[in-house]
């Protein structure tokens, strides 16, 4: 089963309902692959793949058409990945005639999983982050205070050290006596990426010596960020810098304090 976890909402009722839906059809896949005692799943993996079209097709356009009321600045970002999932179910059809039916169900579902925790955690989260900046009219200090504390010492003084590359990269940002800032980001989102990884393995490590139940989604998780991390683009940085470096912050700091909040301290708890 695949739970649609706190750290999965974005705080705008339509979109988290729809997101449901697709945690929903991902679980019906994952039943389906289960029952070996069918042996023609042909008609019920085709019912799937209908859902599947169908819920892209209605759900992106609900998606685009919110983000086009924020402004929101991903918003052609967003647009390319639905048009490379859409792709992606409409060629199944293809795949599945030229398949076995429990490997395409496999590979379907692994997809699934990848792209749903991926566009979520990585590019859906900002939608509501961004709503939410708006009505609050200013920015969040990304400070480290008792609010974010796990009762995990490892984990908290990692999470301390996150705080501070973060908070440099801020000062970086909002410091209008540095013309051309993009060497500094590039070097601070460098030293963000190894030292995040580095943080999430201990913190796996320490989860699997516990056997914390949440690991697997954790990990869909922390996978999520980093695969966001990689895809920056340095290019569009250096050429767009204040606007480019600010949504980079935001998406930063909402996630480190949505993650700690609602996933990390389960782990305490």
């Amino acid at each position: 089963m695949y739970y649609f976890t706190d750290d999965c909402l974005i705080g705008v009722e339509m979109i988290d309902r729809e997101h449901r839906e697709l945690f929903r059809i991902i679980n019906d896949i994952a039943e389906l692959l289960g029952k070996e005692y069918i042996e023609d799943k042909y008609d019920l993996i085709c019912g799937l793949l209908e859902q599947l079209k169908q819920y892209a097709e209605e759900h992106f356009k609900h998606e685009e058409e919110y983000m086009e009321t924020i402004r929101h600045p991903e918003l052609e970002l967003q647009r390319k990945q639905h048009q490379v999932f859409c792709a992606k179910i409409h060629e199944a059809d293809v795949l599945l005639a030229q398949s076995e039916q429990e490997e395409f169900l496999d590979d379907l579902l692994k997809y699934l999983v990848t792209w749903l925790y991926r566009h979520i955690i990585g590019s859906d989260l900002m939608i509501g982050k961004m709503e939410s900046t708006i009505a609050k009219g200013k920015q969040v200090n990304i400070t480290f205070s008792e609010e974010f504390v796990t009762g995990i010492d490892l984990i908290d003084e990692e999470h301390r050290e996150l705080f501070r590359i973060i908070g440099e990269v801020q000062d970086v940002i909002v410091n209008d006596f540095i013309p051309d800032k993009f060497d500094e980001i590039v070097h601070l989102l460098e030293e963000l990426m190894d030292y995040t990884k580095f943080h999430f393995a201990d913190e796996e490590k320490y989860m699997e010596s516990i056997q914390y139940a949440g690991l697997p989604a954790q990990k869909r998780a922390h996978d999520a960020f980093i695969a966001r991390l990689e895809e920056m683009d340095l290019e569009q940085i250096d050429e767009h810098q204040q606007e480019t470096l600010e949504e980079i912050l935001e998406f930063l700091k909402d996630w480190l304090i949505n993650h700690i909040l609602y996933s990390d301290k389960m782990i305490g708890k």
